[in-house]
């Protein structure tokens, strides 16, 4: 993938992630019990700070340690800093949390395209499609990373 469209990728997963966990507490895919306000730390991922917001992220999970929005975030610092396999446990630990959790299963379709296994990043737009019914920005964020993928593919 050419570095402008990783780029442009990034800036768009960025940006997805502030509109889908800026509500406090009510993020997408889940209705939780805590107050979280993560929005101090989505501007430390904005910023790319992604250890400044591990860091941060594993002190709120130890006060909410069953919050999928949480885990969801680190799965995404840790891709960030292309630690995938620290990503792919906290996005499998949301997604045992919270199941249809929009943004870890389309983050976790986006850790499968980092690491090229297209198949199981089709099978995450799968989940999407079934959970939202090809209605959400997270499945049309993870279809267009699909996209581009394969039309990358193809043409080399």
């Amino acid at each position: 993938m050419k570095a402008s469209r990783i780029t442009s990728l990034s800036s768009a997963i960025i940006a997805m992630a502030l509109l889908t966990f800026s509500t406090v507490g009510q993020a997408a895919g889940g209705n939780y019990s805590s107050n979280t306000d993560l929005r101090p730390i989505l501007e430390l991922i904005e910023q790319g700070k992604y250890e400044s917001a591990i860091n941060r992220l594993h002190d709120e999970l130890d006060a909410d340690p069953d919050n999928a929005d949480i885990m969801s975030l680190l799965g995404f610092s840790y891709r960030k800093t292309r630690n995938y396999e620290d990503a792919l446990t906290f996005y499998e630990w949301a997604l045992h949390a919270e199941p249809d959790h929009r943004g870890a299963n389309e983050y976790l379709g986006e850790l499968y395209l980092e690491t090229n296994q297209i198949d199981k990043a089709v099978q995450q737009l799968e989940k999407l499609d079934n959970i939202c019914s090809n209605n959400c920005k997270e499945y049309s964020t993870l279809k267009k990373a699909v996209d581009s993928y394969q039309q990358t593919a193809s043409n080399s």
